[in-house]
């Protein structure tokens, strides 16, 4: 039976990739030492599949459309943002346990919006392109869930989608060894007046839920407080839920944190671990 044997969090700010020398050099290093020490970390445990659980910016969607969770089951390739300076190139998916997790949550009350061919955005392409492309043999399932724009998806609902992934894969008769990457955050305000605006205080309380494991109390904080607090890019803690909904319960070891306002963003690296 495959088994999830792992699971991370970690920012998928663009501009760690598009102006990688913006920061001071120390802060450059330990965010990046972060991203080796995960991909480290899944070559240890065997890990053979990540499920990313990411969001969109309307890049890959318009506000023509408007998906709260999206599933990638097909071909897979990514980034779309040429400024990156990330070469697009295809991402190999685990399609049949990716149809797996979208039939399960179908069968559970998970309408899933459903891509058999998915150009990825910087929130999925990042998490790959530092933490699971140096170890060629791992394949990605995509997940969108609506963090970014409104009409948000509830922290809750991220929360019960991220229980369905993880049912999934228990009920899956592969032997598959798969981790979840939750993406995104922590505090910034992304096209916003206070853009450059770190809340290393609010960044600290939200990582210290994490290595709790209080994922109820984090499901508690309204979305105005955290837009508040931090930002309208903090939001993505919706994707956090959503990984530690399919770890089950689970505690955080932080494996570093650094405010960085030169990336507009507080970026935070957690390895979850069965509690």
């Amino acid at each position: 039976m495959a088994q999830i044997v792992g699971g991370f969090m970690m920012p998928h700010d663009p501009l760690i990739a598009a102006i990688p020398d913006a920061p001071p050099l120390v802060k450059r290093d330990n965010c990046m030492n972060a991203f080796a020490a995960v991909a480290e970390r899944l070559k240890r445990l065997d890990v053979d599949t990540v499920v990313v659980i990411g969001d969109d910016h309307y890049t890959i969607h318009s506000p023509a459309c408007i998906p709260q969770c999206l599933i990638g089951i097909g071909d897979v390739e990514g980034p779309f943002e040429p400024w990156l300076g990330i070469p697009r190139a295809k991402i190999a998916n685990n399609e049949p346990l990716a149809h797996h997790i979208m039939q399960y949550g179908f069968d559970n009350g998970v309408d899933w919006a459903v891509s058999k061919a998915l150009l990825l955005d910087h929130s999925v392409t990042i998490p790959v392109h530092y933490a699971i492309r140096p170890n060629s043999k791992l394949r990605t399932i995509p997940v969108y869930i609506n963090s970014g724009v409104e009409p948000l998806i509830s922290s809750l609902r991220a929360f019960q989608i991220g229980q369905s992934i993880g049912s999934a894969i228990a009920t899956w008769r592969g032997g598959e060894r798969v981790a979840i990457f939750g993406t995104g955050g922590l505090s910034h305000w992304p096209g916003m007046a206070e853009m450059g605006k770190v809340n290393e205080e609010w960044d600290r309380k939200i990582i210290a839920m994490v290595q709790n494991g209080d994922v109820e109390l984090l499901i508690r904080i309204s979305d105005e407080e955290t837009s508040r607090d931090g930002g309208n890019g903090g939001l993505e803690i919706k994707n956090w839920i959503c990984a530690m909904g399919a770890l089950g319960d689970c505690r955080g070891e932080i494996i570093a944190y650094e405010a960085v306002p030169e990336w507009v963003c507080g970026c935070g690296y957690l390895e979850m671990k069965a509690a």
